[in-house]
């Protein structure tokens, strides 16, 4: 499992030119599920991401994390970020998890995120054609994949 964390100003999705989630200061979080993927990368995963601290203090150190600057999470799923690069120019998506797999996953996260924080976690929709804008802020942003934790 993979996630790109933005650290942003303001995050939303739109999809059909209709507003569908929006957050303000915290972080815009990309879900890439691969096969593979269990519910421990999940829960490893949505605590790293909560817990990061990426956010600056008083002396513009990034040592607050997304609690405890209260900050709002956006997570999109986004099959592409298990694309396999290697051969020629056009993206292999084989690694991605299908449906049964990726959906109870990404749901997984969200909700995982939204216990640790206490507040709800915004959401895209599964496989739909989305437009994600944001404000990066720093910019600040981090890969994680799951499958390099140890």
């Amino acid at each position: 499992m993979k996630l790109v964390i933005q650290r942003v100003i303001e995050a939303s999705v739109s999809i059909g030119g209709e507003l569908h989630s929006a957050i303000g200061q915290g972080l815009m979080v990309l879900v890439g599920v691969a096969e593979g993927d269990t519910p421990d990368d999940v829960r490893w995963l949505a605590s790293k991401c909560v817990a990061m601290r990426i956010f600056s203090d008083n002396a513009g150190v990034m040592n607050r994390s997304l609690a405890d600057v209260d900050g709002e999470l956006l997570a999109v799923s986004q099959f592409t970020l298990c694309a396999s690069t290697r051969k020629g120019n056009r993206p292999s998506y084989i690694r991605a998890a299908g449906h049964d797999i990726a959906i109870p996953l990404y749901e997984m996260f969200c909700d995982e995120c939204s216990s640790l924080l206490g507040k709800e976690v915004k959401k895209g929709v599964f496989g739909a054609d989305m437009q994600v804008s944001l404000v990066n802020d720093g910019p600040v942003t981090i890969v994680i994949d799951s499958k390099l934790k140890d």
